[in-house]
């Protein structure tokens, strides 16, 4: 039976826990010895694959000469939720594999995505998005739509931060010309691909219609990588019901051998910009 994967609070304090003893000096059989563990209990509390005691945390930070009680108390409150899922009360129980990859969005530092078909969830303007959830057979009642199209929003903060992770993306030219919620819904989310390509931790690329066969046939996927080394990268690919999530590494190389083809095969970010200004005139 697998493990389930660690969730992205304990991910989070398994990180800072890391930091801290590195910073203080400490090895891992000193941490063990000061809570009086092995050294493996440690690793898997590094590796989040084990949660911590509150009692072991506070003694720990102790150790770890960290004084300020207000941050003491938040790691501890981060411990005590370590179970649970960030962005589940947001999304409800019934799309635990969304929440999932939310929180992979959360915490990674460098996201590669690739959308044959539409604009990246993390680029597209709430009219854009508004106009696909609509289009949701189910027939979504409007505040529900608005309720995705919040969390949606929400979701792009984190390329507004100090620390934004990387993001590469390669749009399908597909996704550029179909023109969901017409030509003006288009045009401003055309802007806004061309606004985020500008930033230095942000490329776009495109996929010309004319490159033939190529890997990326096969369908859109997302490729999450974490700034702490024990954590695996983590490949995201969405279908009607959820999302499907890999995370052993024969999975992630391949995929990430997909997306550097796919890469090469694109057009430049200089040229992809040209061509999606093209595009946009012709709406």
């Amino acid at each position: 039976m697998s493990q389930p994967r660690p969730t992205v609070r304990r991910r989070r304090l398994a990180s800072l826990l890391v930091e801290l003893r590195e910073t203080a000096g400490k090895s891992m059989e000193e941490a063990a010895d000061r809570i009086g563990c092995h050294k493996t209990k440690i690793s898997r509390i590094e590796n989040a694959r084990l949660g911590i005691s509150l009692g072991e945390l506070r003694d720990l930070l102790t150790f770890y000469g960290v004084e300020d009680d207000s941050y003491v108390e938040e790691l501890v409150k981060l411990a005590r939720r370590g179970g649970e899922p960030g962005w589940s009360r947001h999304l409800g129980a019934t799309l635990p594999s969304y929440a999932d990859h939310i929180d992979y969005e959360q915490t990674s530092d460098y996201i590669r995505s690739y959308q044959p078909l539409l604009i990246a969830g993390l680029a597209q303007t709430p009219d854009y998005a508004r106009e696909l959830y609509r289009s949701n057979p189910e027939m979504l009642s409007n505040s529900r739509v608005n309720d995705l199209v919040d969390t949606r929003m929400q979701r792009q903060e984190i390329l507004d931060k100090d620390d934004a992770p990387r993001l590469t993306v390669i749009e399908g030219e597909a996704a550029l010309r179909s023109r969901v919620g017409g030509p003006n819904v288009m045009k401003q989310q055309l802007d806004r691909l061309a606004e985020l390509a500008d930033r230095p931790n942000i490329e776009v690329q495109v996929l010309p219609l004319d490159s033939g066969a190529h890997v990326g046939l096969l369908g859109a996927f997302v490729v999450f990588g974490f700034p702490t080394p024990a954590f695996s990268d983590v490949v995201c690919v969405e279908h009607v019901t959820g999302s499907l999530h890999m995370e052993t590494k024969a999975e992630t190389e391949r995929y990430t051998l997909a997306f550097d083809s796919l890469r090469s095969a694109a057009l430049s970010p200089a040229a992809s910009l040209g061509l999606l200004r093209q595009i946009q005139d012709e709406l």
